[in-house]
């Protein structure tokens, strides 16, 4: 982004050219991202999706038809933290980007146990910064279950980070229900996140995929998981959907006078998509304040997560959005750390 660009940029999301002003107390952002170093490794010795190759001086990782070109922030504890300190953040949810492990096949299960023990470690040594989010081979639902135990035991891992599809099929499939069962029992916070998006050949064109393919992806995932009851099987299954919910918010009206008027889609909800949506967890990424807003009205203060999208994204555009929001003190403190030490138990 050109300078000037930049700073027109962050004074519209409500970021003075200087830098927001930090918290009075400090934060907990609820989406932050590394690239594990040796998964790296791994993955330049692959050939095949998802591999990694350098051309030029960089790094870029290939899944099927996504080429995105690595920076250094991006497998750097240190500069995590140091933009952290500069937002007052002072405690991070951890964890990796994809490609996860359902994209390796049957390396799944020891690619999870890889970067699972790399961000469990990193927490570790960093206890009052950082809390990790596992991710689980989803192909060997048997090993997935094993390795939840593993991490939330062993590595003290507070959530899980559930990708919008796995290798192309989607979360609310039968066969991944018994991951939502346990996490359940074991009381763990499932967080939606995006991954090469199924919508990719539609959104390539201008860069797309990743203004609108991946929150697309999550919008259908979440309707999907909406739709096949699975809040109802699991009415304590905690969900977050991180982005402001994707679109779904800004879509559920239709959504619900779909199933409840016209009887599309309803054969296993109970009550309007809308009133199921209420259940879920935002959080704060979203480069706009108005998005943010209508998360907190449609969700309540208690719903909504601050979060940054680390290092993809500056922590101070979201804090700036936030603070530009002049919210009630108790919706703020809520907002900015309140609600994750209660979901996550901090």
């Amino acid at each position: 982004m050109k300078r000037a660009n930049r700073r027109e940029f962050l004074a519209g999301a409500g970021v003075a050219a200087a830098g927001a002003a930090v918290p009075s107390a400090p934060s907990v952002d609820c989406q932050s991202h590394l690239f594990i170093p040796e998964l790296v490794g791994l993955m330049e010795k692959r050939k095949t999706s998802p591999y990694v190759y350098r051309k030029d001086g960089g790094t870029f990782i290939v899944v099927n038809d996504w080429v995105r070109r690595l920076m250094p922030k991006h497998m750097d504890v240190e500069a995590k933290l140091a933009d952290m300190d500069a937002a007052g953040i002072g405690l991070t949810a951890l964890s990796i980007n994809d490609p996860g492990p359902e994209l390796f096949g049957k390396d799944g299960p020891a690619v999870a146990r890889l970067v699972n023990d790399a961000i469990g470690e990193i927490a570790k040594r960093r206890p009052g910064r950082f809390f990790g989010l596992m991710v689980l081979p989803l192909q060997d639902m048997d090993a997935s279950l094993v390795e939840m135990e593993r991490c939330a035991g062993r590595l003290g891992m507070k959530g899980i980070l559930l990708y919008s599809n796995l290798d192309g099929a989607f979360p609310d499939e039968e066969r991944f229900r018994p991951m939502f069962d346990q996490a359940q029992r074991m009381d763990l916070p499932v967080l939606l996140h995006p991954a090469y998006p199924t919508t990719f050949q539609a959104t390539k064109g201008y860069e797309m995929a990743t203004m609108l393919g991946l929150m697309f992806d999550t919008t259908i995932a979440l309707g999907r998981i909406i739709l096949a009851g699975i809040l109802d099987q699991y009415p304590k299954l905690k969900l977050v959907c991180p982005h402001v919910g994707g679109a779904l918010p800004y879509l559920v009206g239709r959504m619900d006078h779909q199933t409840m008027v016209l009887k599309r889609g309803a054969d296993k909800i109970r009550k309007p998509p809308s009133e199921y949506l209420k259940q879920v967890w935002f959080d704060t990424v979203s480069p706009i304040g108005l998005a943010v807003k209508y998360g907190i009205d449609f969700a309540g203060p208690g719903k909504m997560l601050f979060a940054t999208d680390h290092p993809w994204v500056d922590p101070k555009i979201i804090l700036g959005v936030v603070k530009s929001l002049q919210l009630a003190p108790d919706v703020e403190t809520k907002v900015m750390g309140g609600n994750a030490r209660a979901l996550f138990k901090l």
